[in-house]
């Protein structure tokens, strides 16, 4: 299959996972060595890390599932909701016999993570590695400017419910483009971003509408303050998601690392795809050191 100048060179999918209420959960798996699972984000697929899943493989088990809706998963029309997407990585870890293993997210993968710690704890947890995700993505009532500030929250309770009408309606894709397409660097390569959106197109509206609302009423807060693993905390200077909630988070996990993406090394919401060189040694360093 012929692939855009700017997108990875995408791998056909290794196996597949039925979760314990039948959802089919797709995944790659490549490498030896410690594991290392990565999580991506809303409306995304795990082909958003095919340059990691090249480049880290030398050193760990690299396995990147499609959250079930996602990609090239189909929609199991139940569980489109964050703690169902963390059971599902308990599950995940269940059916690979993993002990333990190094967890990756990025954006609403970062949630799914938050949800399994919040299930199951940190037992099985070696390392976190947590991509430009706030702990709270709605402003509430009860919080002020600061607050909502350090949180990350990006939508009041009526944006929220105004883009969730949205998405549903008959121009649903074109808002879903337009979103998405606020969340890169100003000088991404077009057919990079083109190869961006038609993986959004993957997931169906209703799959992206519902954990949508999940995803953005979740306060995780409380999560994030018992985590007690080393973590690395990544954010970017010219994201959609204000890096000060990034440096709150990270400021709230004892012993964390923070790391904060330039402009020019894809500061944005899409570091490991604008910036991949630099992101697997961000990665890397830290896996290796920590």
């Amino acid at each position: 299959m012929a692939m855009l100048a700017g997108s990875p060179n995408v791998s056909l999918l290794t196996a597949w996972m039925v979760a314990s209420d039948g959802a089919a959960i797709p995944y790659r798996i490549r490498g030896t060595g410690p594991a290392l699972i990565m999580i991506h984000g809303w409306s995304q697929s795990g082909a958003m890390f095919q340059r990691q899943l090249d480049a880290l493989s030398d050193k760990f088990t690299v396995i990147v599932p499609d959250l079930r809706g996602h990609g090239e998963a189909p929609d199991p029309g139940h569980g489109l909701r964050m703690a169902r997407l963390g059971q599902d990585l308990s599950e995940l870890m269940d059916h690979l016999k993993l002990h333990s293993a190094t967890l990756l997210g990025w954006s609403m993968g970062v949630s799914v993570i938050w949800a399994y710690i919040d299930l199951y704890g940190t037992a099985r947890v070696d390392r976190l590695i947590q991509v430009d995700q706030p702990a709270m993505l709605t402003i509430l009532p009860t919080m002020d400017a600061a607050e909502a500030m350090e949180c990350g929250a990006l939508f009041t309770l009526a944006q929220l419910a105004d883009l969730h009408t949205a998405l549903l309606s008959p121009e649903g894709n074109t808002h879903r483009a337009g979103f998405v397409s606020g969340m890169v660097t100003k000088t991404i390569a077009p057919d990079l971003l083109d190869w961006i959106q038609a993986e959004n197109t993957k997931t169906p509206m209703s799959v992206a509408a519902a954990l949508l609302f999940s995803h953005c009423t979740n306060d995780w807060r409380d999560v994030v303050d018992r985590i007690d693993r080393p973590t690395l905390v990544i954010g970017g200077s010219v994201s959609h998601v204000n890096p000060s909630s990034q440096r709150y988070i990270h400021g709230r996990i004892a012993g964390s690392v923070y790391h904060e993406f330039p402009a020019e090394d894809g500061g944005a919401h899409f570091p490991f795809l604008e910036a991949p060189d630099a992101f697997n040694r961000v990665v890397s360093d830290f896996l290796l050191t920590h």
